[in-house]
């Protein structure tokens, strides 16, 4: 007779989320309803009506685009619907879920922000040589446009050759730039509470605006692309080096995701 020996039971352990990726879906759900305030902004200011009914009030940017020729005002809506349309869709582009266990709807995600970006950069750079911040506007907001651009084209290539990690981090750096849409009016926000902040006697109310978004062609986007830099090494993507790799050979660096 033999004896039998009884294996102890085995302890499922349930998984549960570590505080890094709580802190993930949190910034993302940040980033998913600012983006989705914006877009619904827009939204609500020019569905009421033409640029020129709304230049009356003084609504949006229908003042700057209303007397415009209509090749620049088309270009006025197409970047408006577009940007809108990519803005809304980016983050979902980075939702796991999605992007594992539905691949096709991922990609269909991803072929319409693209188009969205590749319509809306067109409009957007068209529309920098008659902006109301006049130098700033044109350069900021141009080199913004032909960024956008660059970087939806890289995202797309890098996905063509199967290079995934590099098509990740070219569309990080893509949504960073096309969330220039929300930081540039958070940025709009704070730079004017400065300046009534530490103001002293009687407020012009139109240079503190001028002021304000004298500086938005650049500061909407800079500080963006430096935080998603700064994603891309913490998640071991490929990112700008600016100094050889210590593993790399000697004479050798890492351009932007290459």
């Amino acid at each position: 007779m033999t004896a039998t020996t009884q294996s102890p039971p085995v302890r499922v352990r349930t998984a549960i989320p570590s505080r890094a990726s709580r802190g993930s879906r949190i910034r993302w759900v940040v980033v998913a309803l600012s983006s989705l305030a914006i877009v619904g902004y827009v939204v609500a200011i020019y569905a009421q009506g033409t640029l020129a009914t709304l230049s009356k009030t003084g609504a949006g940017l229908s003042t700057t685009y209303a007397d415009r020729p209509v090749a620049i005002q088309v270009a006025f809506y197409c970047h408006i619907t577009f940007s809108a349309l990519a803005l809304g869709l980016g983050p979902l582009q980075f939702v796991t879920a999605i992007r594992r266990s539905r691949p096709r709807i991922h990609r269909w995600i991803g072929r319409v922000f693209l188009g969205s970006v590749a319509v809306g950069s067109v409009a957007a750079f068209t529309m920098s040589f008659v902006s109301s911040a006049a130098f700033d506007g044109f350069f900021g907001f141009g080199t913004l446009a032909l960024l956008w651009a660059w970087t939806a084209w890289r995202g797309y290539t890098s996905a063509r050759a199967h290079d995934y990690a590099s098509h990740q981090a070219w569309m990080i750096r893509c949504f960073a730039l096309t969330y220039a849409g929300v930081t540039l009016r958070a940025w709009f926000g704070v730079l004017i509470g400065v300046q009534l902040l530490f103001a002293s006697g009687p407020v012009d109310s139109n240079h503190v605006l001028d002021t304000a978004y004298a500086v938005l062609p650049f500061l909407s986007w800079l500080p963006n692309l430096v935080v998603a830099e700064l994603l891309l090494r913490r998640r071991g993507l490929p990112s700008l080096a600016l100094s050889p790799s210590p593993t790399a050979p000697a004479g050798t660096s890492r351009s932007l995701a290459d």
